[in-house]
């Protein structure tokens, strides 16, 4: 799994690229946990170049919301397709977080 991050406005755009699973959600959480560290309190997720979504992936995208949300911020999903998108939606994420089409979408979208 690779996390190449950019930034835009208030936004950290993450894109997740590979498998999220138990091999590496750890790395997942470690480099978002050191970006909260270092100011991020708002994130867009791009999940376009993920092959496969695990529940120990799931485990960490909770994780970073729940970290997110206790300063006030907030996480949106964009670019989910095939599995990732059937497990959001089996899981219930689809109902606990916004989800949008494109990065763009995501960004341009004001709470």
């Amino acid at each position: 799994m690779q996390l190449n991050v950019t930034q835009k406005d208030d936004f950290f755009i993450l894109q997740v690229d590979g498998r999220m699973d138990a091999a590496n959600s750890v790395q997942f959480e470690n480099e978002c946990m050191a970006l909260f560290e270092n100011g991020m309190r708002c994130a867009v997720v791009d999940l376009g170049k993920v092959e496969y979504i695990s529940s120990a992936g799931l485990r960490s995208i909770l994780v970073l919301a729940k970290k997110l949300r206790s300063e006030h911020g907030e996480i949106r999903f964009c670019e989910l397709h095939g599995m990732v998108e059937e497990v959001f939606t089996i899981s219930g994420f689809n109902s606990m977080f916004a989800i949008y089409d494109s990065c763009d979408a995501a960004l341009a979208k004001r709470a």
